[in-house]
């Protein structure tokens, strides 16, 4: 690490004692890099919920996306799609949904056309691409099982836009184009890569640690009873919410700054391994703690 990125580190404040939620990134995180959920995973999933623990998936991922994998997680928690713009109910109805000013949406897309990244808006379940041979669109649809629609062209799309990704093999574009945009949209949307292929633009308030912010409340508890994972830049905002937060091993030395412990590579079961050690120690069941009000709304929770 940096100077600059020890003296992170070094401020942050202690981790939790005591965590009632867990709230995780999927792909670089719970997924190995093949998207696969390996036993140990899915036997540490089985020890939050004996433990009371409920698990909430936030993701850049669409709806779609993420419930995918439910059945073979055996969830039924409320969870975040589009980088935590919109936050749905266990029985994946929506709770709450943000969308970009169109303004930002135009000049989002202007930038990523002189820069020759591929853009993809999202609203709602819909996913518009207007370059159907982009290199990682069928990887994409291969991995969130959802059918782009292809359109000529963008214009007369711009309203109710939960996300837009920019997408390109050159990743240092990405990078950069993280800054330029991140510069551009200031006080108007996040900007964060959601890999090193992928920079997604949402709404401003849409981000992981809103999203962290939101499912706390459902469950009527405070953000620092929650446990965060993640991999990458996208995920730092709820590191800096949560009261215990994990980066995954492949991440970068600048996300891994952010948070209090460091786990192994997703190719080394290093979010089961995290679980184990470092969130069921400080286990603490849910039902250990009066329900609020705001747990029992639409959508009530189960175990994780």
């Amino acid at each position: 690490m940096t100077v600059t990125e020890n003296a992170l580190h070094a401020a942050l404040a202690p981790p939790a004692s005591r965590i009632r939620l867990v709230v995780s990134d999927m792909d670089g995180t719970l997924l190995t890099p093949e998207k696969q959920v390996t036993h140990r995973t899915l036997a540490a999933v089985q020890a939050l919920k004996e433990a009371g623990i409920p698990l909430c998936l936030v993701s850049s991922r669409p709806p779609g996306g993420i419930e995918m994998y439910f059945d073979v997680l055996g969830l039924h928690t409320p969870y975040g799609a589009l980088n935590g713009g919109t936050i749905l109910n266990a029985d994946r109805t929506v709770r709450s949904q943000l969308a970009l000013d169109p303004g930002a949406v135009q000049d989002t897309l202007d930038m990523l056309k002189v820069h020759d990244l591929d853009a993809w808006l999202f609203r709602g379940h819909e996913w518009l691409v207007d370059n159907a041979t982009g290199a990682y669109v069928e990887p994409e649809r291969k991995t969130v099982r959802i059918e782009p629609q292809i359109v000529s062209s963008f214009a007369g799309s711009l309203s109710g836009i939960g996300k837009i990704t920019g997408s390109s093999a050159d990743y240092d574009a990405v990078a950069r184009q993280e800054a330029e945009i991140g510069m551009l949209l200031e006080g108007r949307a996040s900007v964060a890569r959601s890999s090193q292929w992928f920079l997604d633009i949402t709404p401003l308030d849409a981000n992981k640690g809103n999203a962290v912010r939101e499912l706390a409340a459902f469950y009527g508890i405070d953000p620092s009873e929650v446990a965060c994972i993640g991999d990458m830049d996208n995920d730092v905002p709820m590191f800096k919410v949560a009261g215990l937060s994990i980066a995954m091993g492949q991440a970068s030395d600048r996300v891994a700054s952010q948070a209090h412990f460091t786990t192994a590579a997703n190719t080394d079961e290093g979010w089961a391994k995290a679980i184990e050690s470092l969130v069921l120690p400080r286990a603490v069941s849910l039902n250990d703690q009066p329900t609020s009000p705001s747990a029992v709304a639409p959508g009530t929770p189960g175990g994780a």
